[in-house]
């Protein structure tokens, strides 16, 4: 074997371990799941109904306070949502999610509000996660009710997956409810500016969101209602 052959067989073999190795840290990747999504799937039955129980408890008075003259506001947490996703969702939302999707889980950390859910195709099987920031924007006009969603990634598994899909469920999913949508770009990032629908100027109340606040473990909403005179 010639001296050149040989240097050509040693490259060509270095070569495809190379791919090998690159391969499969792909796989681990794809196939790695979030702490906090492994630790959501094993919570107990029972506290799943509680929390979603509460959560529908949360809910029922939200809705209540927003129908009244006055500020309100409410704490609904991981565990309440969760328990929701586990159990009241299941049962009484099928058909909610594509048939690929199945499981959805959230986090939520001073920082940023995580959902993630199991996704099966073929014989694609990882978790899908989606990362956003949620805030209302200071520089919205009086009188409209915008929330701004900054999307700071989309991964399959610890693998960064391309936004324009995602994207365009989004904006899907917000023409279909009726409100408007506009994006803006901030660090690098797309932001979706969610306007929600007008009050009729004849409707009894006027409401507004007016605060979205992330801590660890909670998310807080508050705003005010004002009731429209006779």
């Amino acid at each position: 074997m010639s001296r050149k052959l040989r240097w050509g067989l040693i490259g060509l073999g270095g070569l495809i371990g190379t791919a090998a190795i690159v391969l499969f840290g792909l796989y681990l990747a794809v196939r790695h799941e979030p702490k906090f999504y492994r630790d959501a799937m094993q919570a107990d039955p029972a506290d799943l109904e509680k929390g979603s129980q509460q959560m529908l408890q949360r809910c029922s008075l939200l809705f209540s306070d927003v129908q009244k003259d006055g500020r309100w506001e409410a704490v609904f947490t991981a565990e309440q949502i969760n328990g929701w996703l586990a159990a009241d969702f299941v049962r009484n939302h099928p058909g909610t999610l594509p048939p690929t999707m199945r499981d959805p889980r959230v986090e939520i950390t001073p920082k940023d509000f995580t959902v993630a859910c199991r996704y099966e195709k073929d014989a694609f099987s990882y978790v899908l996660s989606l990362t956003v920031q949620p805030y209302v924007p200071q520089s919205s006009p009086s009188g409209q009710n915008v929330l701004a969603l900054r999307i700071v990634y989309v991964r399959a598994g610890l693998l960064p997956l391309p936004l324009n899909n995602f994207l365009k469920a989004i904006r899907n999913s917000v023409q279909r409810s009726g409100c408007r949508l506009q994006w803006r770009i901030t660090g690098g990032d797309p932001v979706a500016l969610i306007t929600f629908p007008s009050p009729d100027k004849n409707a009894q109340n006027q409401l507004s969101i007016e605060t979205i606040q992330l801590d660890e473990g909670n998310l807080y909403v508050a705003g005010n209602t004002q009731r429209n005179p006779p």
